[in-house]
């Protein structure tokens, strides 16, 4: 057992775990290869932001204490993070399947995933951001006109909080 009492975390001289969750190497190799950022998706979305004539921050670690939590795109004066949803990776009720092999696992995967979006939703919205979340099945130019009202409302809110 390795210093943390798991093995999945030792390590043999190939550099492949002793013991993984992956049901084979095919199954590593297609996870080791999924890409957190700069998808087709987010890349989509990003551009039809960007058309609309709207300026934003990619990848923002967000103000969260004691939570690791990256919002895909953020307003970070407006306080508006906006996070593009995987279809698979958060459980999307359009078009969500439950996995064949280790279905256990990945049901629980999933299910914390779905957790940890919404405790970053609370704890956003507590400290007074606005959140949108997209699946990536979305049109990337109807999410990008949501974001654009966001930033709208918001920053017309800025406005007549200045002139008070």
């Amino acid at each position: 057992m390795s210093r943390l009492g798991d093995d999945r975390h030792i390590f043999d001289p190939m550099g492949a775990r002793a013991e993984s969750w992956a049901s084979s190497d095919a199954v590593r190799a297609s996870m080791r290869s999924n890409k957190s950022r700069d998808t087709k998706p987010e890349l989509a979305l990003r551009k039809a932001v960007h058309a609309l004539g709207l300026r934003y921050r990619v990848a923002v670690r967000l103000p969260l204490p004691g939570r690791r939590r990256t919002a895909d795109l953020a307003f970070p004066r407006l306080r508006i993070a906006v996070f593009l949803d995987g279809c698979f990776w958060h459980g999307c009720p359009e078009h969500h399947s439950v996995a064949k092999t280790n279905s256990a696992y990945w049901s629980e995967k999933l299910r914390a995933n779905r957790e940890r979006d919404a405790d970053t939703d609370r704890r956003l919205k507590e400290a007074g951001w606005s959140v949108i979340r997209v699946w990536e099945h979305e049109d990337p130019v109807e999410a990008a006109q949501r974001v654009a009202t966001a930033v709208r409302t918001a920053r017309a809110s800025q406005v007549a909080g200045r002139s008070r």
